[in-house]
């Protein structure tokens, strides 16, 4: 089951201390590193690294140490890594949020094109290219 995060804050601070508050809410804490959340979805969704990476059009030493835990990627990586995983949108926010970077957020165009992207199910080339048209940077 899920809470609302609007919920949780509400309760944050009607919470008379946060030992009450954090044992209430623990279930909703992201928990996960980066990589134990790459390798739960690759399981989820049947895929191997080797594609994931081939598909997000990363280098494949860089893909194979994001999944390792030895690099944390920046934004756009890890979004070129979401499309090649063809992950939904709700699971490439909680990937975002797991890296400590913001969501996507549909009223910056980059973020815009990104998110009908994933919505229309585009590959990274072709994102790449709505991004290239608006004069927006590339995925990678």
């Amino acid at each position: 089951m899920q809470k609302d995060t609007s919920k949780i804050v509400e309760e944050l601070g009607l919470c008379p201390d946060f030992q009450t508050f954090y044992q209430e809410n623990k279930d909703y804490m992201i928990h996960d590193s980066l990589s134990a959340l790459l390798e739960r979805l690759l399981t989820e969704k049947g895929l191997k690294k080797a594609d994931a990476i081939r598909r997000s059009e990363l280098a494949e030493v860089y893909g194979y140490q994001i999944f390792s835990g030895l690099r944390t990627p920046e934004r756009k990586k890890l979004l070129a890594l979401a499309v090649g995983m063809s992950l939904r949108l709700d699971e490439v926010q909680q990937l975002l949020k797991c890296a400590g970077y913001p969501p996507l957020y549909v009223k910056l165009p980059f973020d815009a094109v990104v998110l009908y992207g994933l919505c229309k199910g585009l590959s990274i080339i072709e994102i790449n290219t709505l991004l290239f048209q608006y004069e927006l940077e590339t995925l990678g």
